[in-house]
């Protein structure tokens, strides 16, 4: 299927973070923290990173921007984790649809993982083939870190990949198709809200985000390309968002079925990390 993702959001400077990526063309190992920040110095990275959080000095090659509050931040680079599923698991290959709300609960669990409905469901087996969608399994899965790098674009930063295939070759190899079409995505990261935000989603397959551990957009299902969308500010009660704090952005993404993948975000969140690699 097509996972094409795109996250629009209110325009706030961000901040390059080192991690080898995926070869885009931004990044570096980022800037340096400025006054706003905990610490101070040249970043090293060649493409740079705008610091967030006080005037400073951007990575080798970046630029450098005033920002306000935290103590850190992230934004040109993101890392999170990718896991390979052979092509023989129950829930990978064998479903086409148009998608299907309600597969995972409102709430994140305390684990930080989607908790399943455990109830019949058309695009999914059970409670225990998900529950490995996002967690280590030996024998069923492979987990591989991934860092993405985002790119300045008008008011906002952009990764578009028109084929994203982040784990050629690895794990459980491609089985016979020009691609490994058959992964699991999740991106562990946290952010400031500072007011005007929104976050708006397009693609295929599954996709969950939540925002304070709660669920902002729910696109489960193989399906093709769709669209989510939220409104923080009109969410914020919702999510328990108050201006000025740093929130969880947890985003859950699956890659089920051959043919094709895009991955796309667009984003201006104030990120205060750079995501978890495999633990």
């Amino acid at each position: 299927m097509r996972p094409f993702w795109y996250l629009a959001l209110a325009f706030v400077t961000l901040v390059g973070c080192g991690g080898d990526d995926d070869g885009g063309t931004a990044g570096g190992s980022g800037g340096a923290v400025g006054s706003g920040g905990s610490a101070a110095g040249a970043g090293t990275g060649g493409g740079g990173g705008i610091n967030v959080g006080g005037t400073g000095t951007g990575g080798g090659g970046g630029s450098a921007a005033s920002g306000s509050g935290g103590s850190g931040g992230c934004g040109l680079k993101l890392t999170g984790t990718v896991r390979d599923f052979p092509v023989s698991h129950p829930d990978f290959e064998d479903f086409t649809g148009n998608g299907e709300k309600g597969i995972v609960q409102a709430t994140l669990g305390s684990d930080k993982k989607p908790v399943y409905v455990d109830q019949t469901h058309q695009y999914t087996t059970t409670k225990a083939n998900f529950d490995q969608w996002y967690r280590d399994v030996a024998g069923t899965n492979q987990a591989f870190p991934f860092t993405f790098s985002l790119t300045k674009n008008g008011n906002v930063y952009t990764y578009d990949n028109g084929a994203f295939f982040p784990i050629d070759g690895k794990g459980f190899g491609d089985e016979g198709n020009p691609h490994n079409f058959h992964f699991t995505f999740e991106l562990h990261t946290e952010f400031i809200y500072k007011g005007g935000e929104v976050f708006n989603f397009t693609g295929d397959d599954d996709l969950w985000t939540f925002i304070n551990g709660k669920l902002a957009i729910d696109l489960g299902g193989v399906h093709p390309s769709q669209s989510g969308s939220v409104d923080l500010d009109a969410d914020a009660a919702k999510l328990g968002l108050e201006k000025g704090k740093t929130y969880a952005l947890d985003v859950f993404q699956a890659e089920r079925h051959t043919d094709e993948s895009h991955f796309r975000i667009d984003t201006s969140l104030e990120f205060t990390n750079c995501g978890e690699p495999p633990k």
